[in-house]
């Protein structure tokens, strides 16, 4: 049995001396998702402001992934520029600051990542002023605001991810690459591109070539989907002859109907996504894809919990030589069930069950897979277009009547 944790503790290294010793990096799972179902988050908004107001919960979920075995902490700072955390009537720049929002979700993610071997990325998300098509400058203006607080609390890297559009994208990263610090990239597409038609694989040369040393993606597909972007940015970058680290972390849902906008489109976005689930089993097989693949930073995004990122630790133990805090409490492929009291339960006690159990959803008027909405609005569109105002009740009216059961 391999250990649990490791044996001696290593002296603090960077990402990029991590990955370049051919290290496996698991990152942690999805903040806003994970927050919202436990009260701390509003959907809609998901703007982070949980890190002022409920740091317990923060901090929290951070040790628990820490536990699971994440050896990267993001900071929660997902949607927190300036232009979001006062959109649509959002509250929390004038009445908190995204300056204390920001500084607040790297204290915390330094405290935890402190208590094990784990580096703290500072994070930068699309904003609501490329959407509106904001100029360069002031797109810009928005990442750096951000970016000043994560130099002031010295964060051991930075990534910028869920991305739509890849200029953003190239944009968030020339503004991080001024820090000094490693860049890391993910943009939120699937096998499609991005939201302007830009294939996966140039998608990614143009992320190296603007300084990020780690690409990938995240968000909005599923494992299987995610991969198969991941593959198509890995040619890409060979064809143009450029060197860069791997980097996935997709949803934990199955999402074989999502279209070009990923599962925002499905109808059961975000209340109604529990059937859809990935059990922890799937994902041990995507870990296993993933690194086949030549992906050595492997985390998820919306919808992953710890016992997800523990099944990535576990799956790539032999390959890391230990296990994680969390395998205390878990047997490899359900073999502590050979400790239930119902002989029928013990039986599972295997891989060979679990690695083939094809879950039932328990609705049998339901069916296996949704229809998008598909509306097919881009930046620049009048639907698009964000505004500092609460959404007005005709704006809502003119909405529900394009919408179609």
């Amino acid at each position: 049995m391999l250990p649990i944790g490791k044996t001696a503790k290593q002296g603090k290294r960077g990402i990029l001396e991590r990955l370049d010793a051919g290290e496996i990096v698991i990152g942690d799972g999805g903040f806003v998702f994970a927050l919202e179902k436990r009260g701390y988050v509003k959907a809609g908004p998901w703007t982070p402001e949980a890190t002022v107001e409920h740091p317990e919960a923060v901090r929290q979920l951070h040790r628990e992934f820490l536990r699971a075995g994440s050896n990267v902490l993001q900071t929660f700072t997902f949607y927190a520029s300036e232009d979001k955390l006062e959109n649509r009537g959002n509250y929390v720049a004038e009445k908190i600051s995204c300056q204390k929002v920001n500084e607040a979700a790297c204290d915390i993610a330094r405290e935890v990542a402190n208590e094990g071997n784990a580096l703290v990325a500072g994070g930068v998300s699309q904003t609501p002023s490329y959407l509106s098509c904001k100029d360069k400058a002031e797109v810009k203006a928005a990442f750096r605001k951000q970016l000043d607080v994560f130099m002031k609390k010295n964060v051991d890297f930075l990534i910028a991810e869920y991305f739509e559009h890849v200029e953003e994208a190239v944009w968030a990263v020339e503004v991080l690459k001024e820090s000094g610090k490693p860049v890391a990239a993910t943009m939120c597409i699937g096998p499609e591109g991005d939201m302007h038609g830009v294939p996966p694989g140039q998608c990614a040369v143009q992320l190296v070539k603007a300084g990020a040393s780690i690409v990938g993606v995240n968000c909005h597909f599923d494992p299987d989907t995610s991969l198969e972007t991941m593959k198509l940015m890995k040619e890409g970058l060979q064809a143009a002859k450029l060197k860069a680290h791997l980097m996935s972390q997709p949803l934990a849902f199955h999402t074989p109907d999502c279209g070009k906008q990923g599962f925002i489109d499905l109808p059961e976005f975000p209340f109604g996504l529990e059937p859809r689930i990935v059990t922890r089993w799937d994902i041990q097989k995507y870990a296993r894809k993933a690194y086949d693949l030549g992906i050595r930073f492997i985390g998820g995004c919306c919808g992953f919990e710890p016992y997800h990122i523990r099944a990535i630790a576990e799956e790539l133990a032999p390959e890391r030589g230990f296990l994680p805090e969390a395998s205390e409490k878990h047997g490899s492929w359900g073999n502590s069930l050979s400790m239930h009291t119902k002989p029928w339960v013990r039986a599972r006690a295997r891989k060979e069950y679990w690695e083939n159990l094809r879950p039932a959803s328990g609705r049998p008027y339901c069916p296996s897979v949704s229809k998008p909405d598909g509306w097919g609005v881009t930046k620049g569109t009048r639907e698009l277009m964000q505004q500092k105002e609460a959404t007005s009740e005709q704006q809502l009216k003119e909405l529900f009547q394009k919408q179609k059961f």
